[in-house]
């Protein structure tokens, strides 16, 4: 893993100008010109294109380096699917949570089928690192379908129930308005991988504000954001 000094090498402005930019394009409801406009404000010019390469580049180094302290989820999963447009086209982004409202994983896929259920499945076991006792879905059989045969790859998958359950998937529904609000002024995604790249630090910054990370060892915890996030990355 690169040090921070190396991480930012070669970048024309601050470490702390790039993270501000990048934090606040993720969590807020700001556009890449809206941060321009503000940057202006505080006596530095940019283009909007310099902040968009900055999502791009930055957000999985973010991601990998925020997950060192990642809280492992619940073993009772609502699990759900909901619809982004990337340049016109409706694709899926496969989302859940434990039964506290906590994030498990996500995957966005061009197709809403087996296969696109099983590759999220597969995913959310490796990075929790077990199989869930529960796994609650709605009545889509595809997904049902897939989560019998990715359970079937495991020798204690037999151990894991799985249901569906309008009232008790209410809670994944909720957790994805949070997303949504904040694709929506985005006025749509041009590119798949960039979209992926986008939406997973949209889901960074909410499995911070739900607080899902271990910061205990960092002592960090009166700081401010700028002070917990140049420690977290530089840990």
């Amino acid at each position: 893993m690169l040090s921070m000094d190396d991480l930012f090498k070669g970048r024309h402005f601050d470490r702390e100008i790039i993270i501000l930019c990048v934090r606040w394009y993720l969590r807020f409801k700001l556009s890449f010109r809206d941060l321009v406009e503000m940057m202006a404000e505080r006596g530095m010019t940019l283009a909007h294109t310099t902040i968009m390469r900055w999502i791009q580049r930055y957000v999985p180094e973010f991601e990998k380096r925020w997950n060192r302290f990642a809280c492992r989820a619940g073993a009772s999963w609502r699990v759900d699917e909901t619809y982004v447009k990337i340049k016109g086209c409706w694709t899926y982004l496969y989302r859940a949570v434990d039964k506290q409202g906590k994030t498990v994983d996500f995957l966005l896929r061009a197709k809403r089928d087996v296969a696109a259920a099983k590759a999220f499945f597969r995913r959310a076991f490796k990075s929790q690192g077990r199989l869930p006792r529960a796994i609650t879905l709605d009545g889509y059989q595809a997904s049902h379908r897939a989560a019998r045969e990715i359970l079937g790859e495991h020798h204690r998958g037999k151990r894991t129930k799985i249901r569906s359950s309008k009232y008790l998937n209410n809670l994944i529904e909720r957790d994805h308005r949070s997303i949504k609000l904040r694709l929506g002024p985005m006025l749509g995604l041009k590119r798949f991988r960039s979209a992926s790249i986008t939406i997973a630090g949209i889901e960074l910054m909410h499995r911070i504000r739900k607080g899902q990370f271990k910061l205990g060892r960092l002592r960090i915890k009166d700081n401010r954001a700028p002070e917990i996030w140049n420690a977290v990355l530089a840990a």
